[in-house]
């Protein structure tokens, strides 16, 4: 009666720690090894006389997997469904179940014998599996604007539990709203290995924004990170709502260029067939969406359109703008004039805009147009008149050659820096250029001609006085000037004689500034002579005393007495 009383006892205690321990379950993986502690937790008896592992079948019914004596090689194996095969047992009692599957998913029983007691320590195994990565199936390959389409399916296969399935676009999920935005959701189970796969379809009413928009599918699952379908785009259709005319050239359009008119429109797929009005003329282009104008002229300027073929009120307009330049400059080519003459210079221009005129003269840029009211020789050279507008450059220009008879400016004598030679020199103008002849031989000659003026010196060197002439002549006629040319004696003698001479005329000068002064004296003296004696004139009359001191009657006596020499 008493070890009745105790085993009963022992029973209400395992009974309660069956409760206690079995709270937390243990998760495995699918195909994986599931180890299940025998104590899950609690402290294990040392040396149990048995442990046995055992479980309930679906209908209630107790099953045994194996049993452990103390010795660790005193293992049976009692299970005869699969357990027979996948189980064994740890050192440490723990349940070792290898190819874990869902049927595995069950309350497993560890009950230890000791010699004084028997505690049984339940504990409730969950295997989970990941889902494989999401896949999208019976994608539509296109989308119409504002119409609900399916646009896909993504499946989650071989889960458990369940996996999650979102969808998204551009990276923000999709919530059903029952109207543009439908997703049906379906869970289904192979009845063979019992794990689940979730279906998800989404129903989409695509807007023109979509055209570029990316649609994944998510797939969620207790085990692991997300897994996250590649980006779908679509082709969405929609009808066209506005056309655009485009004038393409480079740069501003000119005569002689082709013009190309590209008729664009926002509908998808995009229109094939286009009217271009060209003026008064209809064009149709099939396939195409640009028509070329080739080789424009200034008639071509005005305004163009484009249209659906199958819509003339969807169109568009232009204006094309033709620049053009017509440009003439008189005169032109080679031009001669003789010096003195004038020149009229004429330019006269038609064109479509403002016009930059801009003149040189070899090269040189000049300020202004050239006026000859009286031609130099400094005239003469090349013009080129530059004309652009609008992308248009022109150029027109003429050789203007001046020509005169040689005239003698000038002819001059000069003595070298070395005192032992004259440098004689002829300046003169003519064009072209004059040659130079002297009738004197000379040395060093140099010669110089610029703008029409001609510079020539000789290097000689006088015996006695000489009269030298210069003659310039060319093909208009020629010119002659003489000049007188002393020896070198002669003009030392000369330059000795005009020093003295020079000396003479200092002196003079110095005596004549010597008497203007004392000259100037006796003015000032005389005058101051007469004031005085008008000053005692007038004190005699009154009867007054003169009232001058002393010092100042002695001045006035020596004043008098000075003018008096």
């Amino acid at each position: 009666m008493h070890s009745a009383a105790y085993y009963v006892g022992a029973i209400i205690i395992s009974a309660v720690f069956i409760q206690a321990s079995g709270l937390d379950p243990i998760v495995a993986l699918y195909g994986q090894m599931i180890e299940v502690p025998c104590s899950n937790g609690a402290v294990m008896l040392e040396n149990p006389q048995l442990v046995k592992w055992k479980y309930d079948e679906d209908d209630g019914s107790p099953g045994a997997i194996l049993t452990k004596g103390r010795d660790p090689e005193d293992v049976k194996i009692l299970a005869t469904n699969s357990y027979k095969d996948r189980a064994s047992i740890a050192a440490n009692a723990s349940l070792l179940i290898a190819g874990a599957t869902l049927e595995d998913e069950k309350v497993f029983t560890c009950m230890v014998v000791t010699s004084t007691d028997i505690k049984e320590f339940p504990v409730s195994v969950e295997v989970h599996k990941r889902p494989l990565p999401p896949q999208i199936k019976d994608k539509v390959k296109e989308l119409e604007n504002d119409k609900l389409t399916t646009l896909g399916e993504c499946i989650a296969q071989d889960a458990h539990p369940p996996a999650e399935v979102v969808w998204s676009k551009n990276g923000l999920p999709l919530v059903d709203d029952g109207k543009t935005i439908i997703i049906t959701v379906e869970k289904t189970k192979d009845p063979a290995t019992g794990l689940s796969s979730t279906s998800s379809k989404l129903q989409y009413a695509a807007a023109k924004a979509d055209v570029d928009s990316e649609f994944t599918c998510t797939v969620k699952h207790v085990l692991g990170a997300n897994q996250t379908s590649e980006p779908l785009t679509f082709s969405i259709h929609y009808p066209t709502e506005r056309v655009e005319l485009e004038v393409i050239s480079n740069g501003p359009i000119k005569e002689g260029d082709n013009v190309t008119l590209k008729c664009s429109a926002d509908g998808n797929p995009p229109p094939t067939r286009f009217n271009f009005l060209l003026k008064d003329q209809k064009v149709t282009v099939d396939d195409s969406d640009t028509h070329t104008l080739l080789a424009v002229t200034r008639d071509t300027t005005g305004e163009y359109k484009c249209s659906l073929a199958d819509d003339d009120n969807l169109q568009d307009a232009k204006n094309v703008t033709v620049n053009f330049l017509d440009i003439s400059l008189d005169p032109s080519g080679k031009i001669v004039r003789t010096v003195g003459e004038s020149l009229a210079v004429t330019v006269q221009m038609n064109s479509s805009g403002d016009v930059k005129v801009s003149w040189t003269k070899d090269k040189d840029k000049l300020v202004q147009q050239p006026k000859f009211d009286s031609l130099k020789y400094s005239d003469a050279g090349a013009y080129v008149c530059e004309f652009s507008t609008a992308g248009i450059k022109q150029s027109r220009s003429f050789q203007l050659v001046v020509q005169g008879q040689p005239t003698i400016m000038k002819i001059s004598k000069a003595r070298s820096e070395d005192g032992q030679h004259k440098v004689l020199t002829c300046e003169a103008e003519g064009s072209p250029e004059p040659s130079v002849q002297w009738s004197i031989n000379g040395t060093n000659e140099q010669s110089s001609y610029e703008n029409g003026k001609l510079t020539h010196k000789i290097t000689v060197v006088p015996t006695g006085n000489l009269t030298v002439s210069c003659m310039v002549s060319n093909e208009l006629g020629e010119d002659v000037k003489y000049i007188d040319v002393s020896s070198l004696f002669e003009d030392e003698e000369k330059n000795g004689k005009g020093k003295a001479e020079e000396g003479d005329d200092q002196a003079k000068l110095i005596v004549g500034i010597v008497i203007g002064l004392i000259l100037a004296a006796a003015v000032m003296g005389l005058v101051y002579w007469v004031y005085m004696k008008k000053s005692r004139q007038g004190s005699w009359k009154t009867g007054e005393k003169e009232s001058g001191t002393s010092e100042e009657s002695k001045k006035l006596e020596e004043n008098n007495h000075k003018a008096e020499v």
